[in-house]
This record gives structure tokens, sequence and C-alpha cells, in this order.
């Protein structure tokens, strides 16, 4: 067995591979960070590496909230880890040095309160996903009735949400007396940083109107896109780390070429200079977000649903299928791009064609079902955003009907040939109990789901030629199949 990477092992990794332009062990602690999983760490973590380089003031405490397995590798080496960047031509690798610190939440709450307080720390980024956030995605409002939440305000001290821990974590700052701080959330939410901060307003308030005043004056709540693949990490990952090193890493992180980072410019507290490490700050970052939300997010679940359904493990496969791939061409073109407005710089028929180009690189292992965990989350900002504006512009629907009613058939629990689904999503009982109060009967199916107000909000669910062009795509896809579907809908049959 090798030695592990580590701080005291970190000057033996061969020349080849990048380490930190610094000493890890000088940088300080100036961002807390909820939400220790691959993206971030392959994303935020990486730009601040970059900036870390020039200013030591920017290292990050990493905070898991659920589990210790994401603290406990990182933490026997020292918060170091592999980057490896994968491209048709191979890989190449980095250490990392941007992660100072580890706290699983569980177990070290009231230190991690504390951590809020600290004045040196003046920035908190998440990405807690979708669901993290406890609210409900059709309306955009706090879920008071989501079990952790309504423990959170039953049990203030000792919140096991991240907005009740945030809360928790504000009121100690503001008992401190610690100044202002920024809150970035780096989730895929539409306008993700004024929406937690909707979220915060209406948990603070239930803790009292002194602490929602405060956090209202000295916290802000910039919005942000990002954009990397960044797949989950596996065995041949750790294996290629291991060869690039010739240390052991329980904890590298794969990932694409491309990345984006866009921040809304809205802080009051000192910040890292991000941009130098090639961020976009702007004035308005929706035009951006919808972009991305609704090209490269909604054409991945259209992937990720069908592109499963026919069998493909991975993004890339599905990429490559003709028709899972002509049908996602149309989609963006026709339905989705007329919805958008120019990003400044941005040519979206040029962005659509790079999409597909990232979607089909095969070095990158991107999983069709990790990209489908969560669907009655993402759905209502990656399809029915573009679902709403069309109906509202009188235009037509012809494609994004099929693409719902593919996350319907996945959500249903079992593929064409009888074989269960293992479905990760909190409403996965309430899809369960549709199908069984179904009988099998596809119709009745799509209705059930179609009644999901949580996902659907009350417009939807009572649109009747949305619901009519969904549920006829369910019960084709149900009696047909995927693929004589597919090319029906699209003229090939």
């Amino acid at each position: 067995m090798p030695s592990r990477l580590g701080l005291a092992t970190l000057a033996s990794v061969p020349a080849a591979v990048g380490r930190p332009a610094y000493d890890p062990r000088a940088a300080k602690v100036g961002i807390l960070h909820l939400g220790l999983g691959a993206f971030h760490r392959a994303h935020q973590a990486v730009y601040t590496d970059d900036v870390l380089a020039g200013d030591l003031r920017w290292g990050i405490c990493g905070v898991s909230l659920k589990t210790p397995r994401a603290v406990e590798p990182l933490a026997a080496q020292d918060g170091l880890y592999t980057y490896l960047l994968r491209t048709s031509d191979g890989v190449t690798a980095r250490v990392i040095g941007s992660l100072r610190e580890t706290i699983f939440a569980g177990a070290a709450r009231a230190a991690l309160v504390a951590r809020f307080a600290d004045p040196a720390i003046t920035v908190v980024t998440s990405t807690v996903t979708e669901k993290g956030y406890c609210h409900d995605p059709a309306t955009g409002a706090l879920n008071e009735s989501h079990p952790d939440i309504a423990h959170d305000l039953a049990h203030p001290d000792a919140p096991e949400s991240a907005i009740g821990l945030l809360v928790a974590g504000l009121a100690a700052r503001r008992a401190a007396r610690g100044g202002p701080l920024a809150f970035v959330c780096c989730d895929n939410l539409p306008h993700n940083g004024r929406m937690v901060e909707g979220l915060v307003s209406a948990y603070a308030r239930r803790r009292g109107e002194a602490l929602a005043a405060w956090i209202r004056e000295k916290v802000t709540f910039p919005s942000t896109m990002v954009d990397r693949i960044v797949p989950a990490t596996t065995g041949a990952d750790v294996a290629e780390a291991q060869r690039q090193l010739g240390l052991y890493d329980a904890a590298p992180v794969t990932a694409e070429p491309f990345a984006q980072w866009v921040i809304e410019d809205r802080f009051r507290a000192p910040r890292p200079r991000w941009e130098d490490a090639g961020a976009q700050f702007v004035s308005d970052v929706a035009p951006f977000e919808l972009m991305k939300l609704r090209l490269l997010n909604g054409s991945h679940s259209t992937l990720a649903y069908l592109g499963f359904l026919l069998g493909h493990e991975f993004v890339w496969q599905a990429s490559r299928d003709p028709l899972v791939a002509t049908l996602v061409e149309r989609q963006m073109a026709e339905e989705i791009v007329p919805t958008l407005a120019r990003p400044p710089g941005i040519d979206l028929r040029a962005y659509c064609a790079q999409l597909l180009e990232r979607f089909r690189n095969a070095a990158l292992p991107h999983k069709t079902r990790q990209i489908a965990m969560d669907g009655s989350q993402k759905l209502p900002q990656r399809l029915l955003g573009t679902v709403r504006d069309r109906l509202a512009a009188g235009a037509p629907l012809v494609h994004l009907p099929l693409a719902v009613a593919g996350w319907i058939r996945y959500a249903s629990g079992s593929d064409e040939h009888g074989v269960r689904i293992d479905v990760q999503d909190p409403l996965a009982d309430t899809f369960r109990a549709i199908v069984r109060d179904a009988g099998g009967d596809p119709g009745p199916v799509a209705d059930g789901f179609l009644d999901l107000a949580s996902v659907f909000g009350a417009d939807l669910v009572a649109h009747y030629a949305f619901r009519e062009a969904v549920r006829g795509h369910v019960i084709r896809l149900f009696n047909d199949g995927v693929q004589v579907t597919l090319a029906h809908h699209l003229g090939v049959a």
C-alpha cells in the first residue's frame, strides 16, 4: 500500500502533477462551505485554490451536513485531494489545497454554529442540492411542514436543515458582533440568491423580527450560475489518482475541462478575488442562470430519463443515441432558446452545440441515474419554467411534454423489462402510491403525477392542454416503449 496523500507527503508528488502554488499550512480560513460534495471540490474549491496563490486569507472550512463519509477521508489527508481533468486526450492531475478545515455537522454542531461568528469568515458558500433547502419547488417558498424545518423551529439550537443551521449561525454572528457576511448559493435554483434570502428571512422571522432585521442589514445573498460536469467519484478515479501521484488518495474528484462561474456583484464584506481565477462578476446573473438551467440542466434531465430507459448507463452514450440526441437538439433550438434573453457575450446557438460536445465526452463517466435523482425538485426549474413561458406566449409545446413524460415513466419505478428502478427522490413513497393505486394503467399513473401541485404548481395541474400532451406521451411510453415513441415523435418511424 503506498503512502497516503497529505501535507507530509505533498513534496513527493511528481513534478508533472500540479500542486498548490502556496504553502497550505499558511492559509487562513475565510470561507465556510456547506455541502462537502464532489461538485464543490471540483468547482469553487479549484477557483479558490487559484486565489490562495496570491491571498492566503481565503482557505475553506468544508462542512458535511448529513454524513461523516465526506469528511473522514479528507481529514485524514489534511484536506488535500486530487483533481482529475478528463478530456478525450487523457487525464491531467492536480492537488488542491484550499480545503483547510473539515467539520461533520452531526458531530460538531455547536462548534459549527460558532464558526459562523468568526469575523475572519466573511463568505459562506453552499452546494447542498436543490432538495437541501427544504422549499416548495413549485413556489420557492419555505416548506414549514418539512420534517427538518419543523424540527428546527421547535429546536432552534440543534438545527438539522441547511436553512436552520444558517440562521442559527447568523444568530451567533449577530450575538458576537461578527460583522457583515455574504451567503453565496451555488446550487441550481432559479434566482438562487434571492430564493435563499427569502427562505432565510421566512425562517428567521419565526425566531424573531430583530434577528430577521439584522440579517437584512448585514447579510447579502448574491445569485450565481455555476457550470461544470462533475461525475460521482469511482474506484477507477481512485486508481488513476494513485497512478498519477504515486500516493493513495481516498477522495479524488474528476471533471470536464469546461468551467464557468457567474456571480452577482452584491457583497458588503471582503471576498476572494475569484475573478482572477476566471469567475465573472456581473450586475445581473439571471440571463446566464436561465441559459444554463434550461439548456444544460433541462437537456441533462431529458437525456437522463429517456436515456436510462433506453439502457444507456452514461450521459455520453445517451447523447450519442440518434433519437435522444435529435429530441434534445430540437427541444433546445425550437422551444428553449426562444424563451431566453441572450447573456452578454454568448452566442446561444454556439452554446447549444458546445453542450452536445460536452455531453459526448466519453472520458467523463457521468451516469444517467445520477442526474435522474431528485427529479421532483429539479423539474420545476429545469423544464417547467420553459413550459410556463411557452404557454404564456401562446407558443406551441411539442418536445417538452415528452421530456416531462420521460420523468414520469422513469419515476414510475420499473423499466420496459419490468426491472425495478431505484428512484431516489424525496417523493419516492408518493410515486409508489400513485403507481399502486393506478393498478398498472398508464393513464391513471400520468394523472397521479400530474396532480402533484408541489411539482407542477396549481397552474399546470389545471392546464388541460399541457396535461393531455404529457398524458398521451406517458401512455405511449408505457405501451410502445421509448424507442418507438421517440421515432414516432420525431417522424423517423
